[in-house]
């Protein structure tokens, strides 16, 4: 009998203390809409922390409706604005997965693209005196990869031309890149390599601007090689595409830059 008393008077206590308000919780007794209009104002200010704080306790208090669904992106968008770039593309992530029908899915998806675009480590990042073969390009790739599945699901969404302007430029660096590595093979004498990482160049981006020095290196390193056929049929088609190559005609691009920086 004692204990059963015992157990009555825990379970209560737990009870009073779990119904007891949250002294902290600024947002007691809030509605979802006045939670939402102050993390606009926050966010309008440049609040960004405070902004996530008050978006993510209007998803938790109403997960369900318009508010949380709006909280979810607008949360996405905080993240990246206070350079939590991580948190901002899982949040992406997560509404993407909730909301694939969602009105603005094609604004996430925009946004996720922008998030890993503007990625300051990897190649996409401020430039460095960095060996380009320890360089993680990963952000670059998925930027790329975010902002085609943009452009295949809404060509027409008003952020698709932005988009497309990014996906060239993406496209332009990631070529160049892969450029530069062959070229750090090809100086290193790994002539195997420089010539496996200039073909797949070629293939991969067959028609941005960095195609002709990759042929240049293909041919150089096949002729270090000794692999004389394969080094005539190369500059075959150098000539054929470029007739007028300056980079054939100087052994290589004029730039006084180091020779890994893009720009």
């Amino acid at each position: 009998m004692i204990a059963l008393v015992a157990a009555l008077c825990a379970s209560l206590l737990l009870a009073a203390c779990g119904s007891s308000p949250n002294v902290n919780d600024e947002t007691a007794g809030w509605s979802a809409q006045k939670i939402y209009t102050e993390a606009r104002e926050e966010m309008r200010g440049g609040g960004w922390d405070k902004a996530i704080k008050l978006l993510e306790s209007l998803e938790a208090k109403y997960p369900f409706g318009r508010y949380a669904q709006q909280a979810q992106i607008d949360i996405a968008y905080s993240y990246w604005k206070s350079n939590d770039l991580a948190s901002s593309v899982a949040a992406c992530d997560r509404f993407v997965k909730l909301y694939p029908n969602h009105e603005f899915l094609d604004y996430v998806y925009y946004l996720r693209g922008l998030v890993l675009f503007n990625e300051d480590l990897g190649l996409l990042g401020k430039v460095s005196r960095q060996d380009p073969t320890e360089r993680d390009n990963r952000s670059a790739r998925e930027s790329f990869d975010t902002f085609k599945i943009l452009l295949d699901r809404f060509p027409q969404s008003k952020y698709a031309e932005d988009a497309r302007l990014r996906l060239k430029y993406l496209i332009n660096a990631l070529a160049q890149y892969e450029v530069h590595v062959a070229r750090y093979y090809l100086r290193r004498g790994a002539f195997l390599a420089a010539a496996n990482r200039a073909q797949f160049m070629i293939t991969t981006y067959p028609n941005a601007p960095a195609q002709e020095e990759a042929l240049f290196l293909m041919m150089a390193a096949y002729d270090a090689m000794g692999l004389t056929d394969l080094r005539d049929d190369t500059k075959r088609v150098i000539d054929r595409n470029y007739p007028n190559s300056e980079i054939v005609r100087n052994r290589g691009p004029k730039d006084n830059r180091p020779w890994w920086m893009l720009w």
